[in-house]
């Protein structure tokens, strides 16, 4: 599918884990991403856990801005577990938006698209 302004968006969420809490944080990622493989609408999550540095780093490939709307709705309570045991630390978003999205979200970062493509497996 070629890039348009409204598909695909790419979200980097890096989060501060608190200290003390690696392994509650990790098992509230866990079943969060099990929840979203099994019924959101993410075209691919990928979770990266630094514990040295208490850092998390989440990316999330959307088809388009209504499916970012339509995972808050259906992860909300798994958002709000995994944020019990962090904080975001900068949030960044690529690609263009619909203003519905970027209102009360507000990433740190917003790149618009030069060009991409996603490939269908």
């Amino acid at each position: 599918m070629r890039s348009t302004r409204h598909a695909p968006l790419l979200l980097h969420n890096t989060m501060r884990i608190t200290e003390g809490h690696v392994a509650e944080f990790r098992a509230a990622v866990e079943r969060a991403v099990a929840f979203v493989e099994e019924h959101g609408p993410q075209l691919a999550v990928q979770v990266f856990v630094d514990e040295e540095h208490l850092l998390a780093h989440s990316f999330q490939l959307y088809p388009d801005s209504a499916a970012i709307v339509r995972h808050w709705e259906l992860s909300d309570p798994y958002i709000a577990d995994v944020m019990e045991h962090c904080e975001v630390e900068r949030l960044a978003m690529y690609g263009e938006p619909e203003q519905d999205v970027v209102g009360d979200f507000r990433p740190d970062v917003l790149v618009p698209r030069l060009i991409g493509f996603v490939r269908e497996t």
